[in-house]
């Protein structure tokens, strides 16, 4: 039996639907009962809805947010504070015990920032990893907003999907990518079971895989490549075990590995 770490991405999007929340944690908790679980999570539909009622412009290059220093106080309320909270009050709903971090505690990862056009963004990498074994070890649930710091202390906004790219690497786990989708959709919106590096770069020259999920794909393929395993980008009303047993959601292969049958052709 696989006994090795799981870390779960949501995006922020998932608070809006309290159902779907309770789903998911519940099967967390049943995953949780044999392999340790992280939940990485972004909150952008509350960063917009906070952005908008203080009048502030909100934009995003190739994906990713602009983020002024100025207004990571609030980006950190919303994501560190409010979102962050709100999972942790419904993963005790559904039975589980839940720690609420940020990637910046117990110097987990390290950031850097972007190019100066992004503002308060960052590149995570992975640094200690002791604390966070430290607390899956005591049958928590770590969940982990994606807000880090430079080794200057300077506050930074991280794509959520990146940051938990970097969990996944520092426990060695296996990453699921989930959000309200099932899976990377093709140009005629069906599911594609399979990706790898050539499929996606094929993909995206047509057009097909772009802006957010592009920056998805990017880190299930970069995660892929750093722990030699397969990541999955799925829907957080799909059932785990499901998900990891390959049954929904898309595959992405590291590049080192061949597929099982065909890529991109057969999906498309």
């Amino acid at each position: 039996m696989n006994s090795s770490p799981v870390v779960i991405k949501v995006g922020g999007a998932l608070l809006d639907d309290a159902a779907a929340m309770q789903k998911l944690f519940l099967s967390i908790k049943q995953v949780s009962e044999s392999r340790p679980v992280a939940v990485v999570h972004g909150g952008g539909p509350l960063v917009e809805t906070l952005m908008a009622s203080l009048g502030l412009a909100s934009t995003k290059i190739d994906g990713l947010r602009v983020t002024p220093d100025e207004h990571m106080p609030y980006i950190c309320g919303a994501l560190a504070g409010a979102a962050n909270k709100q999972l942790c009050a419904a993963a005790i709903a559904s039975g589980l015990t839940p720690v609420g971090l940020s990637l910046l505690d117990g110097n987990m990862v390290v950031c850097q920032p972007m190019a100066q056009k992004y503002g308060a963004v960052g590149i995570p990498s992975t640094a200690d990893a002791s604390f966070l074994k430290s607390a899956l070890a005591q049958a928590t649930l770590p969940i982990i907003s994606s807000i880090g710091s430079s080794p200057e202390g300077r506050l930074l906004n991280i794509n959520a999907d990146q940051a938990a790219t970097v969990v996944a690497e520092l426990l060695d786990a296996e990453l699921l990518l989930l959000s309200n989708v099932d899976g990377v959709l093709d140009a005629d919106k069906q599911l594609i079971e399979v990706l790898n590096q050539d499929s996606i770069a094929e993909l995206a020259q047509a057009g097909v895989i772009t802006d957010g999920m592009k920056v998805k794909v990017d880190a299930a393929l970069q995660s892929a490549n750093t722990l030699g395993l397969p990541v999955y980008i799925a829907s957080w009303t799909a059932d785990i075990t499901d998900i990891l047993n390959k049954i929904t959601g898309t595959q992405v292969l590291p590049t080192s590995q061949a597929p099982e049958h065909g890529v991109l052709g057969d999906a498309l």
